[in-house]
């Protein structure tokens, strides 16, 4: 009994030791990296974790996230918010496969709240920009890619809000074939969906189920705008049996053991794609599970928008995977999906079986940088001083911004301009690689230890600036400098040269030093030289004279012009302060301006401060008159001599134009062109909507033209101006229906170095920011909700504000139109009288930049130029075009086939085939 127990526990004891070590056997070409982490670590799923110690830059920190224990989440490392870029580089095999991927949880590291923007880049490539909208969410990128060197960079860069940082780098090799596409060598893959349908709960299918740590997301996860739409009689099916998952991509078995049935004859989903529209990889998992008789029969078709030759291939797992339990894998490897991507799985007429869905997996390409045209050659000059942490900053020289001690040009393959390492502890001999660099313009290698000669730079024709001083250099000057067409200065002081200083270099235009070599001198010359310093101080000493000359001059001609000030300069006292606002606008007489309005006879309306009248100059030009109000006069004042200052110096084709004022009377009145089309307000829900509703088009271009009259204000004055005002009733419409921004009576001069201006609120209820109400800090970010606002009005005709449009308990569009967007329920919110005339991807693109732009923390919400990119894509996919930068592939040569029975497509407009799609060849 004895021996029986011993026998047992030693069995035990084996097998756990066995698991130990089968656990503790990691792939090959596994790498994962605890960003910020200090030792080694084996989590729960058996995965190996290093410490990232070997990078030289960075800081790390420690953050705590409720219910999160992952060790690797614990820790991060953080770069500084300047122009350099930060880079880890990995070791891998040439012409393999790999899967990188890179985590992103902020954990409010730095206490500041601010969410972090900033890019990732793989290489040269741009790979993703990353936007932190959640301090306790993941955030995850994952690239798929043919390795061409044995080493990879995977860089940080471009900070535009917060501290650029990072969590965890993993690195997963492939095997075989998987993978493989046509264009691996041009573009790599973005990992944009990876489903798991029929999941047994949220968590995510990965290591050890999936043998290279693919992450299989599951289907009952549940955000915003993720497998929404989905047909009623959708159910779970599972089996144990094992799956034959063949010799393709290898889905685990886990994924394929699951699956969803659609009861009732269809499967639809509808989820966003991010990096879409464009061309991408997109294929479907289907194994048959379910044990179905003789008499029963499974056969679908996938329909999606647009192609209905495509939608003739129909399904039937069974027979293509020829048996149950086994893996049919078609799909397409070049196809033109779009951001919204609704698709749908119909079972066909002589089916007595619904559809059945395993998992589908989709990835957009994304086109792989040409490299910078010199980095070979500085690559060389690097590898030679490797120990010394100036040469080890990583990544492309140029690409996507140039290391710290260099400058590129602008090329799209750029070339090296400058490169300056002065004081870098360089020993040996100046590099001749340097003298490749056919681009370069100034070479700063001074305060170093460079010996030997100075090589011929012949081929470095644009060379302008060298600096080798402070060195030990030998030899002679080289006769060769004199034929550099472009030098101007040359410092090599401070040596150990020896013999003459080339002629050539003495009568060329150049600052030249040389001094500090001992044994370097001079050619004697005759006593002309000393008749050549003479004549330059006497021609000096006479241009000196002159210019004291014509100084005095221009002093009393200022002194007498002060005595008769113009009249388009104006003086305006408020609050016992002088404002002078000049820059060419003119000075009304009350008489004119009477005259022009018949008396202030045409009401066009009235706002906070005034109302506002129709006119025409005795030129003929129309103009509207702007009279302050009475009320609260010392307030309007104020206003008043804001509005004519910022006025009389912006000038946009998007802003409304200002030709002058007029101050007598007591009276203060501001003129400015008219709009014959009234605002947007009247067009969207006013008087004028009934007449002519605005299309779809036409509102996508106001909010453009409106945007770029803002973004104007924000990044094209200095200081920057606030409006603080933005709405409906703000943006003009020309007899073109073009739109411009008006009334700036409340706008407010940014202060440069700052974050914020503290200002007492002000604005209209609807449109206000609520962190500015709260806070009082005002920022361009306010102006952003105001936009986001504007943007809803646009999607929705509705008013901001309103007791009856948005349902019980409920008077505000954002809240309203919140609602709707997260649950997926875009057509709750489009404004009937459009119809159906528009493109529901443009209208998802607008909807979603418009809850960026409100998001309740300013720091969250998007630039004014990211979103005026977003309503151009939006144009250009109602035109017809891509509307994003993936189209590269279409001017490729290659051709696209597809892979049987998968894709194909039924008649809505929501997803565009490029023209090379064929019909469906097996794979």
């Amino acid at each position: 009994m004895g021996f029986n127990r011993f026998l047992f526990v030693s069995i035990l004891l084996l097998l756990h030791s066995f698991m130990e070590f089968t656990k503790s056997q990691m792939p090959a070409g596994f790498i994962s990296l605890d960003c910020g982490g200090d030792k080694n670590h084996t989590d729960n799923l058996g995965l190996e974790w290093t410490p990232d110690d070997e990078i030289k830059y960075g800081t790390t920190t420690k953050i705590s996230i409720e219910n999160e224990n992952r060790r690797q989440y614990q820790t991060l490392r953080y770069f500084p918010a300047d122009n350099r870029k930060y880079c880890y580089s990995l070791n891998v095999k040439t012409r393999t496969r790999y899967l990188i991927r890179a985590t992103f949880l902020y954990g409010n590291f730095d206490n500041n709240n601010v969410y972090p923007k900033f890019d990732i880049s793989l290489g040269p490539t741009h790979w993703s920009t990353i936007v932190i909208s959640d301090a306790n969410t993941i955030e995850s990128q994952e690239l798929i890619f043919l390795a061409s060197d044995p080493t990879i960079s995977i860089c940080l860069s471009n900070s535009k809000t917060g501290l650029p940082f990072i969590s965890t780098l993993e690195l997963r090799q492939f095997n075989g074939s998987i993978y493989l596409t046509p264009f691996e060598n041009q573009f790599f893959l973005s990992v944009s969906a990876r489903i798991n349908f029929g999941a047994e709960n949220e968590d995510p299918v990965r290591y050890p189920d999936d043998p290279f740590d693919r992450i299989w997301q599951s289907d009952l996860v549940k955000k915003a705008n993720y497998l929404v739409d989905v047909a009623s009689g959708t159910q779970k099916v599972s089996t144990k049996l094992p799956i034959d998952v063949g010799n393709d991509e290898l889905p685990p078995q886990k994924v394929m053991q699951t699956a969803v049935v659609g009861r009732n004859g269809s499967l639809t989903y509808r989820l966003n794609l991010d990096g879409f529209p464009g061309f991408g990889w997109a294929y479907t998992y289907f194994a048959e599970i379910e044990d179905l008789n003789q008499n029963k029969t499974r056969k679908f078709r996938l329909i999606l928008p647009g192609a209905p030759d495509i939608s003739k291939a129909i399904v039937n797992i069974q027979e293509n995977a020829q048996g149950k339990y086994r893996l049919y894998e078609p799909g397409f490897y070049n196809i033109s999906l779009p951001f919204v991507l609704s698709f749908r799985f119909g079972k066909t007429s002589d089916s007595t079986e619904g559809p059945l869905l395993n998992a589908i997996e989709i990835s957009r390409y994304l086109e792989i940088a040409d490299a910078s045209f010199d980095g070979g050659v500085v690559a060389s000059i690097v590898s030679v001083y490797k120990s010394l942490e100036w040469a080890q900053e990583g990544g492309d020289p140029c690409l996507p911004v140039p290391w710290s001690w260099l400058e590129c040009d602008s090329d799209p393959q750029p070339k090296v301009i400058s490169i300056k390492l002065s004081n870098k502890n360089m020993t040996g001999s100046i590099p001749l690689d340097l003298t490749k660099l056919t681009s370069l313009e100034e070479l700063w290698l001074d305060g170093n230890a460079l010996t030997g000669q100075i090589p011929d730079f012949t081929g470095c024709p644009n060379l302008k600036i060298i600096h080798l001083e402070n060195n030990r250099l030998t030899g002679h000057l080289p006769s060769s400098l004199a034929n550099l067409p472009n030098l101007s200065k040359l410092y090599v002081q401070n040596n150990l040269l020896s013999g003459s200083v080339p002629p050539g270099l003495l009568n060329k235009n150049i600052v030249l030093n040389y001094t500090g070599n001992k044994n370097l001198h001079k050619q004697s010359n005759d006593g002309r030289n000393i008749v050549y310093i003479i004549f330059g101080l006497l021609v000096g000493a006479a241009i000196l004279i002159l210019g004291f000359i014509i100084s005095c001059l221009l002093i009393r001609k200022g002194k007498k012009d002060h005595k008769q000030e113009p009249k388009h300069i104006m003086h305006v006292s408020s609050m016992n302060t002088t404002t002078t606002t000049s820059e060419g606008a003119r000075c009304f007489t009350l008489s004119e301006i009477r005259i022009a309005t018949k008396d202030f006879e045409k009401k066009l309306g009235s706002g906070g401060f005034g109302t506002v009248y129709y006119g025409k100059l005795n030129d003929g030009k129309e103009i509207a008159v702007k009279l302050l109000g009475s009320n609260n006069i010392h307030q309007g004042k104020k206003e008043f001599a804001n509005e004519v200052s910022l006025l009389s110096r912006i000038h946009h084709r998007n802003l409304v134009k200002f030709y002058g004022f007029c101050q007598e009377e007591g009276m203060d009145i501001l003129v400015y062109e008219f709009m014959h089309n009234g605002t947007l307000k009247e067009h969207l829900y006013g008087p004028l909507a009934k007449e002519q509703k605005i299309k779809w088009i036409k509102r996508l271009e106001i909010a453009q033209e409106s945007a770029k009259g803002i973004e104007y204000l924000h990044t094209g004055c200095v200081p920057s101006i606030i409006h603080r005002d933005l709405k409906t009733s703000n943006i003009l419409l020309d007899h073109n229906m073009k739109a411009k921004v008006s009334d700036f009576g409340l706008s407010k001069l940014a202060v440069d170095g700052t974050s914020h201006v503290s200002s007492i609120v002000r604005g209209t209820l609807g449109y206000l920011d609520p962190e500015y109400y709260i806070s009082n800090h005002l920022t361009e970010k306010s102006d952003l909700y105001s936009f986001g606002v504007i943007l809803l009005e646009l999607v929705s005709g509705k008013e901001a504000i309103s007791n009856e449009s948005f349902g019980i308990n409920c008077r505000n569009i954002v809240q309203w139109a919140k609602f709707h967007i997260e649950n997926g329920d875009i057509q709750g919110i489009i404004d009937p009288c459009l119809g159906d005339d528009y493109d529901i991807q443009s209208m998802w693109k607008i909807a979603e930049k418009a809850l960026m732009c409100v998001q309740p923390h300013a720091n969250t919400r998007p630039s004014m130029s990211e979103v005026i990119k977003e309503i151009q894509d939006a144009i250009a996919i109602e035109k017809g075009g891509e509307g994003g930068s993936s189209d590269e592939i279409s001017r490729t040569s290659f051709h696209s086939s597809l892979n049987m029975g998968l894709l194909d497509h039924g008649g809505d407009p929501y997803l565009s085939f490029h023209e090379s799609v064929a019909l469906p060849s097996a794979r």
